[in-house]
């Protein structure tokens, strides 16, 4: 600690320190304030269209040598997924967050993209000292002596937002001082705007935009990141955090002081501990791993259940081991709020899981929000009840949260489920906190801990659920027929009012009929482009063969771009005919 304090002392020496010190291998062109615009258009779109070439050389059957199987197209989505995610780090600040948003869409992306993507962790170079110097300085309107007793011009950790200092205040305590990037708002307006463009052409994409709100998504991004970068918001959170654990002794939140914060400036109390992944250190603290994991698992499943306001970034590094055995959480950028309302409607779900009622369980997903309505719910429906039949069978203590959030996302990809992003960042906290707590003690498990929890919520939601559930249970049923039972004439009468009224339409789908209309509206469309290639040849020709060769290159063009037109159509009609 003497050394740091001594290093403080002077700006050049701290440079030559922090020169010598290397934060990684790789220059990024976004690592400096100001980005072209030109330059980013480029390499974005550069990156989106090569991947929507990926995708498109992915379903050709020529493009794997020895012929497609499932293998290789699983090891090519490895491949892409990992390309994918190398990319997304050398775009920059803007992407890296997008990519770790999209780690919690596995209804979106397959599940290769989602844990690579997950695996995207912003460890980028580290921005000069002057530069952090000169943002405080502009922020507060004072020069950073008369802050700061002592300030590190070696930062502690650097992210893509931003990067944390140690610093002392002149009144004595030990503070971590959050800078941000410099010129990060200005790239995130230019990403954004080119993104839009970007978003509203996957919006309109035949295939890709079917049953996708990407707009909805990308407005959902745009919040999410604009709220991250708000560190007056980061320092809101952290003490409504703070709040909801002052009952609680065995969890440590740091202390904002706001005399030095600003939107691009966050001062926090300093509290080291171990990081909750060391596993040997904290055995060497004599510390209980076992004891920890229960911890962990405990004050997730407070801030969700009974604040409605959590951490949605759980990861090992935002969460350490004070010398005490309490929990230190940091980094309050990212949290997720679920309003009463929603936690009634997930209440309603829960009890569909738990008494596996199909239809009870797609009703709440489609008032939650998570299911997009549609006019056949019938594979939905069968979806989420083999998913019940197959899955849950287990009892409730000997499940996997990771195995139950892979199953449903599973399920979710290529169906219409659309999860809100609170529901994602709570399966991925529960999903990334049992990792962890596996680590910590081979023999936990997330759901046994979650057990009373559930009890409880069960126990506040439906009185009856005591000793004499059964006779409750046979009552409700009872009571359910019998209701049935006597409503069966009032429906009757209804139905045949309808049919009177002709308010009721019988819709019959013939797949075979649909194939074949569907063909012969391509043969239609293949016959028109056909006459239109050769109308425009000809054209081009009787040009040329009159000598105007330049005039002729205008039909000629038309008939190419009808040409590929009619190619594109021929191929969609012969995969269209094979998945038949």
């Amino acid at each position: 600690m003497q050394s740091a304090r001594k290093s403080a002392r002077g700006a050049t020496r701290g440079d030559r320190r922090a020169k010598s010190k290397p934060y990684g291998d790789k220059a990024y062109r976004w690592n400096h304030e100001n980005y072209s615009r030109l330059r980013r258009t480029y390499d974005i779109q550069s990156f989106v269209w090569l991947l929507v070439f990926s995708q498109w050389l992915y379903k050709k059957p020529w493009s794997y040598p020895g012929g497609m199987t499932e293998e290789k197209q699983k090891l090519r989505r490895r491949s892409q997924a990992v390309w994918i995610r190398d990319t997304l780090l050398d775009l920059g600040p803007t992407f890296i967050k997008v990519g770790q948003l999209f780690s919690t869409r596995a209804d979106l992306f397959p599940t290769e993209y989602v844990e690579e993507l997950s695996k995207l962790q912003d460890r980028v170079p580290a921005f000069s000292y002057e530069q952090a110097k000169a943002i405080i300085e502009q922020d507060f309107g004072k020069p950073i002596q008369t802050l700061f007793r002592s300030f590190d011009p070696i930062p502690l950790a650097a992210a893509s937002l931003g990067q944390v200092h140690r610093a002392q205040l002149h009144s004595g305590e030990e503070v971590v001082v959050k800078v941000q990037r410099p010129g990060l708002l200005k790239l995130f307006k230019i990403d954004l705007a080119i993104l839009k463009g970007i978003t509203r052409y996957f919006q309109n994409h035949p295939e890709w935009g079917r049953g996708r709100d990407w707009l909805g998504i990308y407005d959902e991004c745009c919040k999410i990141l604009y709220e991250e970068v708000d560190y007056l918001n980061e320092g809101r959170n952290a003490d409504t955090f703070r709040r909801n654990f002052r009952q609680e002794n065995w969890v440590y939140v740091p202390r904002v002081y706001w005399r030095y914060a600003s939107p691009r400036v966050l001062t926090l109390e300093y509290l080291p501990g171990i990081k909750i992944s060391h596993y040997e250190a904290l055995e060497a603290a004599g510390l209980d791993r076992k004891a920890l994991a229960q911890m962990g698992a405990k004050a997730y499943l407070h801030q969700l259940l009974n604040d409605g306001f959590f951490h949605a970034d759980p990861h090992p590094g935002n969460i350490a081991v004070s010398a005490d055995g309490s929990l230190i959480f940091y980094d309050f950028g990212m949290m997720g709020q679920v309003s009463i309302l929603t936690r009634e409607k997930l209440l309603e779900v829960f009890f569909g899981v738990a008494q596996k009622d199909g239809d009870r369980v797609v009703a709440s997903l489609v008032e939650l929000g998570a299911l997009a309505q549609s006019d056949d719910m019938g594979p939905v429906r069968r979806s989420v009840q083999f998913m019940l039949d197959n899955f849950m069978d287990k009892p409730f203590e000997n499940q996997s949260v990771s195995a139950i959030s892979d199953d449903l996302y599973e399920i979710a990809y290529g169906q219409p489920f659309r999860f809100p992003a609170t529901f994602t960042f709570v399966m991925r906290a529960f999903s990334t906190l049992e990792g962890v707590g596996k680590g910590l003690d081979p023999d936990f498990n997330f759901m046994e801990v979650a057990r009373p929890f559930a009890m409880q919520i069960m126990a506040n939601g439906n009185p009856s659920s005591d000793a004499n559930s059964i006779l409750s249970e046979f009552g409700r049923q009872a009571a359910q027929v019998s209701s049935t039972a006597l409503g069966l004439p009032r429906r009757i009468e209804d139905t045949l009012d309808k049919l009177e009224r002709g308010d009721v339409r019988v819709r019959v789908r013939s797949i075979e009929t649909d194939r074949i209309l569907r063909r012969l509206s391509g043969v239609n469309m293949g016959t028109n482009y056909t006459l239109l290639v050769c109308a425009f040849t000809l054209s081009a020709t009787i040009l040329l063969a009159t000598g105007y060769g330049w005039w002729a290159l205008i039909p000629a063009s038309a008939a190419i771009a009808a040409a590929i037109a009619f190619i594109r159509l021929m191929m969609r009609l012969d995969r269209s005919e094979r998945i038949s």
